[in-house]
């Protein structure tokens, strides 16, 4: 299976519903619903300034894509079990009284030979409507939710996003972006990768990719090798072939000036094991900055624990175990291709770039270059 480009061109914490929803100030609510191949999220958000204020969420693994490698469709135990967490949302949403909302699904949809029936039968018994995006947008969306993220000093900007069935790479060029508009720059992004001529200064796209193996696609492919080292390092060099029509694969790149953003479940449980926390602290993890040796040794010890240890280890868990070590190993092809001293962890995600992007057209963000 090729990776989709435009022409020319998570462990832990644990999914749960938030039990103590924020009572908002008068004025418009967001809502942001992201359906991938693992999981079920939604926010709902107010805006603040150029940012915003989470209302209430909700977050559940569903496993939509369980099986979906071997069968190329989505199994009904699947469905059942994300309709069922689609209710949820939908009398979140009621509660609130949400009209400014956004629910999307990704690539298990996409791929599923019954996706389009399943998106109608979400109508029907959950009463909301899904949209299918394409790659190019998931891939655009996860890189507005990590413009706060991008540093001042930062030339050339590799946004990473992985997600269950597939993985997004944006690479951007932010040398003609005054460094203190390089995070406006980026957020302006919602508009599309091809910017329209305007008197802001624009992020350049030098190139895009959305490779259909993630956490679970990568897992399947390699679910018959028993020895877990062998297994890891073929899934990471399948990975890394994947990546050969990425233009700037083959582009030597300095560390000076250069970041990378990751944005994913993966990323934010190997930041957690550097920093040896014993709870999940998203105040800690969000926007840390890890070099790839501190990755390495993550990773290292990851297959130092083996299948068991990994189960043992609470901000991995023995649901997740096998997950962790493909994306693991999509976090190290991309670590060997591109050493950085500025690998940025973003606790941020689809649903986050979902929100900017209705938020800024809208114009109820303030633009963060002012």
């Amino acid at each position: 299976m090729t990776p989709m480009r435009p022409e020319g061109a998570g462990a832990f914490p644990e999914a749960v519903e938030s039990p103590a929803p924020q009572t908002p100030d008068r004025g418009p609510l967001y809502a942001a619903l992201d359906l991938g191949t693992n999981s079920c999220r939604m926010l709902i958000a107010q805006p603040k300034g150029s940012q915003f204020q989470v209302i209430d969420s909700f977050s559940k693994s569903v496993q939509l894509g369980q099986g979906l490698e071997s069968t190329g469709k989505l199994s009904r135990a699947s469905m059942n079990r994300t309709i069922n967490a689609l209710r949820i949302c939908r009398q979140k949403l009621s509660r609130h009284n949400v009209t400014n909302m956004r629910l999307v699904a990704t690539e298990a949809c996409r791929r599923a030979k019954n996706g389009a029936q399943f998106i109608q039968q979400i109508r029907r018994e959950a009463g909301l409507k899904l949209e299918v995006i394409t790659p190019e947008e998931e891939a655009r969306l996860a890189v507005i939710s990590c413009a706060p993220l991008v540093s001042p000093k930062t030339e050339q900007l590799l946004v990473v996003d992985i997600g269950g069935g597939s993985t997004e790479l944006v690479w951007i060029d932010l040398t003609g972006v005054p460094a203190a508009e390089r995070p406006g720059a980026i957020m302006r992004l919602h508009r599309g990768f091809v910017q329209e001529p305007s008197e802001m200064a624009a992020a350049r796209v030098v190139d895009w990719i959305s490779v259909p193996l993630g956490v679970a696609t990568l897992r399947d492919q390699f679910v018959d090798v028993e020895d877990d080292a062998a297994r890891f390092a073929l899934m990471s060099w399948y990975f890394e072939e994947n990546l050969s029509k990425f233009s700037p694969y083959a582009a030597e790149q300095v560390r000076e000036g250069f970041q990378i953003i990751g944005t994913s479940g993966t990323v934010t449980t190997v930041a957690a094991s550097h920093l040896g926390l014993k709870r999940y602290d998203r105040t800690k993890v969000d926007g840390l900055r890890m070099t790839s040796d501190q990755i390495d040794t993550v990773i290292r010890n990851y297959l130092a624990l083996g299948p068991a240890g990994r189960r043992a280890d609470p901000r991995i868990g023995k649901d997740r175990q096998t997950l962790i070590m493909s994306g693991a190993a999509i976090l190290q092809a991309l670590m060997r291709i591109w050493p950085t001293d500025r690998m940025s962890v973003a606790d941020r995600g689809l649903r986050e770039g979902l929100l900017y992007a209705q938020m800024s057209a809208d114009g109820v963000l303030e633009d963060p270059s002012l």
